[in-house]
């Protein structure tokens, strides 16, 4: 496809992302959505990028161009766009956030009535719509039949009663001390809101968006100012989100930020102990280490790999009724409570494990040790199929044996292969790394 991506459509606003190219998609994807429509409107919410006013603006007039009603919710996390999406009977809903990308960059999410995010199969389809003129110029509106829009600026109160009723009602979060990294982008209002209501004693930074300092040093991207300040003002923990607030990283009371893999981990546990992991199964990407599984296998836990990309994981959680995953980088699911990946969620369940156990973030987020990983970019010209590569096959085999890990795959964004090991032996990881790097690079410059 050429404008969809793993999460949406993606690029630099003004550049890829120009106003015109925003209008065109809003009407592909208003005519698509009418297919199935029952109630004429749509939700757009966006985070908080100075371009976010242009690419709004654009939508909407798409939109209301092929007779959508559109209710527009300004920043808002990710999150809650697809939990409003149904829960004010929506046909769709639409993010604009790029996420964790610097403000230049931009993006636009879709999700459907029930605020799942969309299929392959219906991003193919709008994009089909997209590329045909008659198709866009057929089903423009005249006269009566024009869509309208209008602001409505109270809906997050419904989001906060909804993430406020994920957190056990026996449990209060007085006597804890909290630091937020919002990053400065959609969840700003919301999150500090949230643990207040709850009894947090709380300190908040990055919290004064200004269109242009999203996830700018900041956030759980850059989660250095967070560790100092939950050192600083000696909190119990501290909860760093995204620019649209889908995902969370953790620090403990000691300052240390807590590993993705662990927090699934620990997180894995806790849900298996309430009797609330269904099927006793959890949903991880292949990046996850290696350590994860065999924690989650020594706790009679299966864990079920899909390839990099949270729409992968929702994909296999709807599939087969599970309702937990996530992936090491902090996107983490449970199903029960969110349609996505939600930091706050995931912030609550977090606290409701320490609360329930009685430790420290520091004990209970820390139940296994990670094994060593190297990870390797080479600089490719072209993405030469690894199946087609020459004793490739042989060569993972080989070091599959020796008890080590291999993940070796092209990127997605650039012209790279990037090779991932991983094992119990630093030492051994180190020489198969150097023996399958030299390998690699002799069969692709061939």
């Amino acid at each position: 496809m050429k404008l969809f991506g793993t999460d949406g459509v993606r690029g630099e606003a003004g550049k890829f992302l120009t106003a015109e190219l925003c209008l065109k998609l809003a009407m592909s994807v208003g005519i698509y959505f009418r297919k199935n429509s029952k109630t004429n409107k749509i939700l757009v919410g966006k985070d908080t990028r100075r371009s976010g006013y242009m690419i709004e603006n654009a939508i909407v007039s798409g939109l209301t161009a092929v007779g959508y009603n559109v209710i527009q919710i300004g920043p808002m996390p990710t999150p809650a766009i697809a939990f409003l999406t149904e829960d004010m009977r929506c046909d769709g809903g639409i993010m604009i956030s790029a996420s964790h990308n610097p403000y230049y960059d931009n993006g636009i999410k879709f999700f459907n009535h029930f605020g799942h995010k969309l299929q392959e199969s219906d991003e193919k389809n709008i994009e089909e719509i997209f590329y045909n003129s008659e198709i866009l110029n057929e089903n423009q509106k005249r006269k009566k039949e024009i869509g309208s829009s209008k602001r409505i600026d109270d809906v997050i109160g419904r989001y906060i009663v909804h993430i406020k009723n994920s957190f056990p009602k026996e449990l209060t979060l007085n006597n804890l001390r909290i630091v937020v990294d919002t990053a400065n982008g959609a969840a700003y209002k919301v999150a500090p809101t949230i643990f207040n209501e709850l009894g947090a004693d709380i300190i908040v930074i990055n919290d004064n968006p200004n269109g242009f300092n999203i996830n700018d040093k900041c956030g759980a991207l850059y989660p250095e100012e967070l560790a100092a300040n939950v050192k600083k003002y000696r909190a119990d923990i501290g909860f760093g989100l995204d620019g649209d607030a889908d995902r969370l990283v953790v620090v403990d009371e000691n300052g240390e930020i807590v590993n993705g893999d662990k927090l699934l981990g620990a997180l894995s546990l806790y849900l298996k102990s309430e009797n609330r992991l269904k099927k006793d199964s959890v949903v991880a990407t292949v990046m996850s280490n290696q350590a994860l599984e065999d924690f989650l296998n020594s706790n009679n836990i299966k864990l079920i790999r899909t390839p990099v990309g949270d729409k992968y994981i929702l994909d296999e959680l709807q599939k087969n009724g599970f309702n937990f995953g996530g992936e090491s980088s902090g996107h983490i699911i449970l199903s029960d409570f969110a349609k996505t990946g939600d930091g706050l969620v995931s912030a609550l369940q977090t606290l409701a494990l320490m609360l329930k156990s009685g430790k420290k973030a520091s004990e209970i987020l820390n139940p296994f040790e990670i094994y060593p990983q190297i990870l390797t970019n080479i600089n490719v010209t072209k993405k030469i199929p690894l199946e087609k590569i020459k004793g490739y096959k042989e060569k993972i085999e080989e070091i599959q044996k020796k008890g080590l890990r291999a993940l070796v795959r092209y990127s997605g964004t650039e012209n790279k292969l990037r090779v991932l090991l991983e094992g119990k032996d630093e030492k051994l990881l180190q020489k198969e790394m150097e023996k399958l790097i030299d390998f690699l690079k002799k069969e692709l410059n061939r």
